[in-house]
């Protein structure tokens, strides 16, 4: 073990000390050094947040990843090991400086070296109580622009929780799709309470958006802490479309990626993967690159939400490119999926006019609402008095939409989803929704199905 890993003295997760310790037992639980990726994990997030350079965390880690795995496949490893066998220790920042990557994000590192869930907290999706994130505004600001300069395709989402009604359809429509095992739950939808705004009793409501919901897929983090610990690489972002995946044929189930994800969306593979994903065609879990990034896993890897590779590459046919399962499932539009770096796609056009966006998706029968959505369509053909009559009426009925934020800013993931509603608050719980998973023929919690007896790779 290196001198220079610093002790850990304090709780570093965003779902805090508990959940540490969960994790701590979980890679206990397999073959590989549990503190290496605690420490690992730690220190990706302080990466992501700027405590720390990229090169300083590579370096820092480089002899314990090659001592634990035989090899340091991560970006910079190459660099840091010839960087050794000629200056020594001392020169390996200094020498990764002249690269121009002492700081960069890993999807940054990767472009100029050509390189190629657990259930958790819901307090720790909460308002920060940390450091200042960024803007979401000027985020989404800086996108467009990026947009404007002719950047590369970035997919993602806008998620509007105040039209959720938490039908589950976009749970079904996942599993349908990609055949993942029951419980994993690539999408996940879930209720809560968290002192300030209350869901209702199952039995005592009117309406499903009474419930305050939170809509969890992967967040496609451009700058993904759970890369920056993958000792394979299996765990990469993909430069065509920004769409962070698992290569199943190079990942070795080490989990470090559980634990450095701050959202929760990582699934351990316990079991073989169902007959229908066995039966998958072809097209279907191998991407444009031929990487084995879709679908179930095999037993004893990784696997979470990927944004639908197969629609993105045009292999289910052009139609389907900028469209997700989850997305056309759902009823009342509350997923709006697209490239984030395109100010015409659906998921820029929805947070541009969320208003609007949510009277079209809605399709009102009133000649009213009809009237005032073509006016504010074309606003061209009307006076200032008729466009703003048709902007009071539709926001009366439809609401703003004007509170957004990113799930744990403060972490600097940069996420590439943005949620329309109530943020949930730091005490937040996760409460019964008014549709139970049960009811749609899935599992809300992947534990049900696990064997007590099987862990880690003790299979």
């Amino acid at each position: 073990m290196s001198d220079d890993r610093p002790e850990r003295t304090d709780s570093f997760h965003p779902l805090g000390e508990a959940a540490e310790e969960d994790f701590e037992q979980m890679l206990a639980e397999t073959e590989y050094d549990a503190e290496l990726g605690m420490e690992m994990a730690r220190d990706a997030l302080r990466l992501t947040k700027g405590e720390i350079g990229e090169a300083e965390f590579y370096d820092r880690y480089h002899e314990d990843v090659v001592e634990e795995f035989g090899e340091d496949e991560r970006p910079m490893a190459a660099e840091i090991e010839a960087t050794r066998e000629e200056d020594g220790d001392g020169a390996v920042s200094e020498a990764l400086s002249t690269l121009g990557v002492g700081d960069e994000s890993r999807r940054d590192v990767m472009k100029k070296m050509g390189a190629g869930a657990s259930v958790v907290g819901l307090g720790a999706f909460g308002a920060s109580q940390g450091p200042d994130g960024p803007n979401p505004a000027a985020v989404q600001d800086e996108q467009e622009d990026e947009a404007e300069d002719g950047d590369d395709v970035q997919w993602g989402m806008a998620l509007d929780l105040e039209t959720c009604d938490g039908c589950l359809s976009c749970v079904v429509a996942c599993h349908a799709e990609h055949n993942w095992n029951e419980g994993a739950n690539w999408m996940y939808i879930l209720a809560y309470d968290d002192g300030i705004v209350e869901s209702p009793d199952t039995d005592e409501f009117d309406d499903f958006r009474e419930f305050n919901y939170l809509i969890r897929p992967c967040q496609h983090c451009t700058d993904a802490p759970c890369e920056k610990v993958c000792p394979t690489t299996a765990r990469h972002t993909r430069d065509a479309g920004g769409l962070v995946l698992t290569d199943y044929d190079v990942c070795i189930g080490c989990r470090y990626c559980q634990v450095a994800c701050p959202y929760g969306v990582n699934y351990f593979q316990w079991e073989d993967p169902p007959e229908e994903a066995l039966e998958m065609d072809e097209d279907m879990i191998y991407d444009q690159r031929d990487r084995w990034v879709s679908g179930a896993g095999p037993r004893g890897v990784m696997e979470k939400c990927i944004f639908d590779p197969a629609r993105q590459d045009g292999q289910m046919g052009e139609d389907m490119v900028g469209t997700t399962a989850c997305e056309d499932a759902c009823p009342p539009g509350a997923i709006q999926f697209g490239d984030m770096n395109d100010p015409e796609s659906d998921p820029q056009q929805y947070l541009e006019d969320t208003a609007l966006a949510r009277a079209i998706e809605h399709d009102p029968e009133e000649e009213e609402l009809q009237e005032a959505i073509e006016i504010l369509q074309d606003e061209e053909g009307s006076d200032d008095t008729e466009i703003e009559d048709a902007r009071t009426l539709i926001e009366s009925e439809f609401g703003t939409g004007e509170s957004r934020f990113r799930l744990l800013e403060e972490y600097n993931t940069n996420p590439n989803v943005m949620y329309i509603g109530n943020e949930p608050g730091p005490n937040a719980e996760q409460v019964e929704g008014p549709i139970a998973y049960d009811d749609v023929g899935q599992l809300d919690n992947r534990k049900n199905r696990l064997d007590e007896g099987t862990v880690g790779f003790d299979l």
